[in-house]
């Protein structure tokens, strides 16, 4: 196992960070925005939680990798298009939830390429190493 890279600790402490925001937002929408929202606004919102977290443990995960794998400029990149996704996905839909324009819909696309090719970039690592 390799020395721990400032890389490797921003991720896993911004991972975890992004993740407890999901966490508390999940719940604030389960309870709170129950009775508030529609049910098409209330899975509008799930959805924005779950890529969260989805890529809060992915931005983890890339510090775990980058602890035990030789370093390459494609983790930082990757971890770089997970925190722009999460941004543009996740908070353009919350954001719409609770009462943004509608036209803020349009940078959902944008932050969901950022995840693909955060992906891809995590890909290329590994085949690389």
């Amino acid at each position: 196992m390799t020395a721990s890279s400032p890389l490797a600790m921003r991720c896993i402490a911004g991972g975890a960070l992004l993740m407890l925001a999901a966490v508390i937002l999940g719940a604030f929408g389960a309870h709170a925005l129950q009775s508030m929202l529609t049910p098409k606004q209330l899975a509008s919102y799930a959805t924005g939680v779950t890529y969260q977290q989805l890529h809060a443990i992915g931005l983890m995960l890339i510090g775990v990798i980058a602890r035990v794998t030789p370093p390459s400029p494609w983790l930082g990149r990757a971890a770089v298009l997970f925190v722009v996704g999460i941004a543009l996905f996740s908070g353009s839909i919350y954001a719409m939830t609770f009462g943004a324009p509608r036209w803020l819909g349009l940078v959902a696309p944008i932050g969901g390429t950022s995840f693909m090719a955060g992906w891809a970039c995590v890909a290329v690592h590994a085949l690389r190493g």
